[in-house]
């Protein structure tokens, strides 16, 4: 026996092939150092090419430390066992440490799809005992190896992965840029903050400037305008799109307004013609709240993709995560380095992180009233964030924009589902209504209760959750109700009446993919025996 037994070294090993009789000498490589036993971890490599399916490395020479193996070398994963330090012969090659390291992690993910049948992988729905959430991440194996892949190489800033979503998201959505951030309400602080920038000059938006939106939402689409001293300007919302009433939209612009931000509300798209119609007419910006809506199209162009700036979220319950995420889509260069510059700390410098010089004249800059020649990464032209998100989120994103077309398909297969469920239920609910020429991605399945029901929205929901039914109101309703928004600087066209109806009796239930049409057939029951049972 060996006196001593090094891991990353290919020995000859002596293993019994068909019966303890007939012993043969093959070639292993060592993954562990001997235990309290004596055993050792080995991989044996094999001269013919494993069949499909079976992972592994086939060994060439730049793999080795030295002299290589004098015949074709196939590692196989499928292969590795626990061996007596006894039957180890003689050594006969020894890997590189880049080799081992690669092997190493391979093996880790070799573990993976097994690891989440166990501790992930969907259970069969037992009705009235597990939950129907109103949302969730959606995943498999092949997001928790991308996570693990990330996190073995251990770049814990924005990398490689980041830049690899960035470049497959805007293909995705046909745009030329995207920047990914931590979240959807930091991608709304961005792209609103980019418009801020005395580099747009006469487009620059100015503090006590207007900019047009809805108070039904989600609170992160009001404020980054109030975060960047502008005056919101609130218009109604319609039943049953639950979008901008357009009826104000001309009425709402001032000679200080200067933007229009709205959200695709739950996924169905607003009325983009009028809005860039106005828009153009009066040199305003647009931006696109999309982080309910991705894969939502409007006349057959995906949404996200009509305004100037676009925002998107990657939260568990949206279209596709990173657990937290966010992103900013534009085709225009110079918004695509202001939202850079806001997102990293508001630096005058766009190298990468970890990377320094990208402009050849990192120490030659003349900037402000800084000296000739200041370091340009540490020269600030705004006043910005840090806004970046981890290398290991965007890797999850990397594997689950490769499923967003069957999580498109999933969500209006499951919308449409509902729809067909509870149409009967009209005399009762304000169902929901796609906007003209759309095809929504839908993010929920909103309901308003009517004024003529026999019962209230807080009753229904009460219901709902009792039968373990996940219910979301429709964010926060009326923004200006809340405790935060009593006293902003704001204006209102017209009257908030469908906004104070969707505050009052509005709620919306999942349409998400990891909802099976077991689930929904529950919900829709449910619904259907609460009515009956008045």
């Amino acid at each position: 026996m060996l006196s001593k037994i090094h891991v990353g070294e290919i020995y000859k090993v002596s293993f019994p092939f068909t019966d303890t009789s007939g012993c043969k000498g093959r070639p292993a490589l060592v993954l562990s150092e001997p235990d309290i036993q004596g055993d050792v971890q080995v991989a044996f490599i094999t001269t013919t090419k494993p069949t499909d399916g079976i992972r592994y490395i086939h060994l060439e020479t730049s793999h080795f430390d030295g002299e290589a193996l004098p015949f074709p070398s196939y590692l196989n994963f499928s292969h590795s066992i626990r061996v007596p330090s006894s039957v180890i012969l003689k050594p006969l090659a020894r890997l590189t440490k880049k080799t081992m390291a690669e092997i190493f992690r391979r093996s880790i993910c070799e573990q993976i799809p097994a690891f989440y049948e166990f501790a992930h992988a969907p259970q069969p729905f037992r009705p009235g005992i597990d939950p129907v959430p109103h949302g969730g991440r959606v995943f498999d194996a092949e997001e928790i190896e991308s996570l693990v892949e990330a996190a073995l190489d251990f770049w814990l800033t924005t990398g490689q992965y980041a830049a690899q979503f960035e470049q497959d998201f805007a293909k995705f959505l046909g745009m030329r840029y995207a920047l990914l951030c931590n979240s959807g309400s930091s991608a709304n602080l961005l792209a609103l903050s980019s418009l801020t920038s005395p580099k747009l000059k006469e487009r620059q938006l100015r503090p006590g400037d207007e900019v047009i939106t809805v108070a039904a939402g989600f609170p992160t689409t009001l404020n980054p305008i109030l975060q960047n001293n502008l005056v919101p300007v609130l218009l109604d919302i319609e039943l049953p799109t639950y979008n901008i009433d357009i009826q104000y939209l001309e009425e709402a612009i001032h000679p200080h307004t200067k933007a229009i931000l709205l959200a695709h509300t739950l996924g169905n798209p607003f009325p983009i013609d009028a809005v860039i119609d106005v828009a153009r007419r009066h040199n305003l910006w647009i931006i696109e709240d999309n982080c309910d809506a991705l894969g939502s199209t409007y006349k057959g162009r995906l949404t996200g993709t009509f305004g100037d700036l676009a925002t998107f979220s990657f939260y568990p319950a949206h279209h596709i995560t990173m657990g937290e995420g966010g992103c900013v889509l534009t085709n225009a260069e110079v918004l695509r380095t202001l939202v850079a510059s806001f997102r990293d700390w508001g630096r005058d410098c766009w190298c990468s992180p970890g990377h320094d010089n990208t402009c050849a004249r990192r120490f030659e800059w003349k900037l402000g009233t800084l000296p000739q020649g200041y370091d340009h990464k540490y020269i600030f032209s705004h006043i910005g964030y840090n806004l970046k998100l981890t290398d290991m989120q965007a890797a999850i994103g990397v594997a689950q924009l490769r499923k967003l077309p069957e999580f498109i398909e999933a969500r209006r297969r499951n919308w449409q589902h509902l729809f067909d469920g509870l149409h009967a239920l009209e005399e009762f609910f304000v169902l929901p209504c796609p906007a003209p020429e759309s095809q929504p991605s839908w993010f929920g399945f909103p309901l308003t209760v009517r004024t003529t029901a026999p019962f209230t929205r807080q009753r229904i929901i009460r219901f709902l959750e009792q039968q373990n039914i996940s219910t979301r109101l429709l964010f926060g309703g009326n923004l200006l109700r809340h405790p935060a928004y009593q006293d902003i600087p704001h204006r209102i066209v017209g009257t908030l009446t469908n906004t104070d109806v969707i505050m009052n009796q509005t709620f919306w239930i999942g349409v998400y993919p990891g909802l099976t049409e077991v689930m929904l057939n529950y919900v829709i029951d449910n619904i259907r025996a609460f009515i009956k049972a008045l």
